[in-house]
């Protein structure tokens, strides 16, 4: 074992940065290889690794940010557009799950709080995963991809309120300073209720004076994050909940989608040491004894959850095709389940033999469930014919399944001088556009005149993927530096976008490195300056050399 706690963390980022090489080579989200990762160098495998306070404390700000940016990309309005789809078979799944893996879990001989506790691990799937495959695919806007994201989003939301039951009764007796639970109830309710009014009159003022500077942005919005688990870990409630709120409180901000794509990488490296500390927890012995109810609950994952998805949606008139690709997405469970039942053990609640079964359905369910998603469309197409008895009601929603939504003509990014000058004449076209831009007073002024905003760098990959590209047919960068255009342009084809694609270049390099990219047309302002120029001087007058 390694007793240096820096020289612990350098190794796990090490290993973890090979694992995760690996696991791209093989198609899987990361999420997996840090699983992995967490065994391989915990004690039930080498035991280099062990879980000291650096470690547990860095696994809490790994959580506490993935439940901010869970919070922060709370979509209600998401969940309406797909209307009652997502909310019937969010529910659903997950009251299927729940009863039916109660008595399944029952059976394989655990006690009652145990089995109530893999229930509900079982019913949750991974926003993370899902979210990335659907957008790696092009997929994340299609109809099936809307509604996933939709019921996704009401297990996110019941997941919490788990996590809330779990914290305010399943504390164990004679725990130090423990509430009574009407005191965590008034506790909370007046936490909410300031986080309410700090959100509306408050937020949105720091918000607009913080963006001003995106390193400042994102300092803020990790502190926002942490003061708001600490208060509410004071309050009695768990930390994770506090963070979740902190999200939800800025989900309304026009700078939720640049700030959410500069936590992401931070979540990810942070969320590795919790799965270091969940590694640390698992023994060799414990893994094997629960391989053969691990297999059989994966099982019921992988086809049961899909099964019943499929048929509330036939029930409610969609085809097939869409209901199974949509019930792909709850094929898994997700690192909210290895959260829950975490929390479980840390009360004493659950054993290591609960947390090793758990831990070993959600490596085999993701793993297989990614496959399944990758490859949905071969895997209808073999078995379409057996799919189709899922098409329990027909009504008028398979006349518009297959539609795709183009809300945009064009989305524009730069409003600066050029931009404003190009989005001014294609709205004299009546082109209904999206502005991007770094600058929150520049799209304040495009606001006012109706535009639909959106803030980020678009230098930033992770916010550049984040743009609706399957909702627009332009994109149309003003931006004049070239390592933002190079940027968007590797993003595009990385994400095969098919629409037109302008570019700007302010020097000849630029514009021979641009030209030379297929389907791209360059914007060079300059050179249309100087032809403006040159169109508005009267041809020289010819005069006769005097002798």
């Amino acid at each position: 074992m390694i007793e240096s706690v820096f020289g612990q963390i350098a190794l796990i980022l090490l290993v973890a940065a090979v694992a995760g090489f690996l696991a791209h080579l093989a198609k899987q989200p990361v999420l997996v290889a840090y699983i992995f990762v967490g065994i391989l160098l915990g004690p039930a495998a080498l035991g280099i690794v062990s879980s000291d306070a650096a470690i547990e404390g860095l696994a809490k700000v790994g959580i506490a940010i993935l439940l901010f940016l869970v919070g922060l990309k709370l979509d209600i309005g998401l969940i309406k557009t797909t209307g009652m789809v997502a909310l019937l078979t969010g529910v659903g799944q997950v009251v299927f799950t729940s009863v039916v893996g109660f008595f399944i879990v029952l059976a394989l001989g655990f006690d009652i709080i145990p089995a109530i506790y893999i229930a509900v691990a079982l019913t949750f799937s991974s926003t993370i995963i899902i979210v990335k495959l659907l957008s790696d695919k092009r997929e994340i806007d299609q109809l099936h991809g809307r509604i996933a994201v939709g019921f996704l989003i009401v297990q996110d939301i019941l997941v919490v309120v788990a996590m809330i039951v779990i914290v305010t009764i399943g504390a164990p007796e004679g725990t130090e300073n423990q509430q009574e639970p009407w005191e965590i109830l008034v506790g909370s309710a007046i936490f909410l209720a300031a986080v309410a009014f700090l959100a509306k009159f408050v937020i949105p003022r720091l918000m607009a004076w913080f963006a001003r500077s995106p390193e400042v942005t994102l300092l803020f919005g990790v502190g926002w994050a942490m003061s708001l688990a600490g208060i509410s870990e004071a309050l009695g409630l768990s930390m994770e909940i506090g963070a979740f709120v902190a999200g939800v409180a800025l989900a309304s901000s026009p700078y939720r989608a640049s700030l959410g794509s500069r936590m992401v990488s931070l979540r990810d490296v942070m969320l590795l040491f919790f799965f270091i500390q969940l590694g640390a927890s698992l023994t060799f012995d414990d893994a094997i004894s629960q391989l053969w109810p691990a297999l059989l609950l994966s099982v019921f994952v992988l086809f049961g959850n899909p099964i019943i998805v499929m048929v509330i949606m036939g029930f409610m008139g969609y085809r097939s095709r869409v209901s199974f690709k949509a019930g792909l997405a709850v094929a898994q469970i997700s690192e909210f389940s290895l959260i829950l039942i975490a929390l479980g053990f840390s009360l004493g609640q659950v054993d290591n033999a609960v947390l090793s079964l758990v831990t070993l359905v959600g490596v085999i369910t993701i793993t297989v469930s990614t496959y399944f998603i990758l490859y949905s469309d071969q895997i209808y197409d073999r078995f379409s014919g057996f799919l189709r008895i899922f098409e329990i009601r027909k009504t008028a929603v398979t006349d518009i399944e297959d539609a795709i939504s183009h809300p945009y003509d064009a989305i524009v990014v730069g409003a600066g001088r050029l931009g404003s000058k190009v989005i001014d004449g294609l709205q004299e076209k009546g082109a209904k556009l999206l502005v991007v831009d770094a600058d929150p007073q520049a799209l304040k002024r495009f606001r006012g005149k109706g535009f639909s905003t959106l803030y980020g760098d678009i230098s930033d990959p992770d916010f550049a993927s984040s743009l609706p590209l399957n909702e627009t047919d332009a994109i149309i960068c003003t931006v004049h530096e070239r390592s933002t255009n190079v940027v968007l342009l590797e993003t595009l084809y990385r994400f095969k976008f098919e629409g037109s694609i302008c570019l700007t270049a302010m020097d000849v390099p630029t514009a021979r490195l641009l030209q030379e990219k297929p389907g791209v047309t360059v914007i060079k302002p300059f050179e249309m300056a100087a032809n403006k120029i040159l169109g508005n001087i009267p041809e020289p007058r010819k005069r006769s050399d005097k002798k």
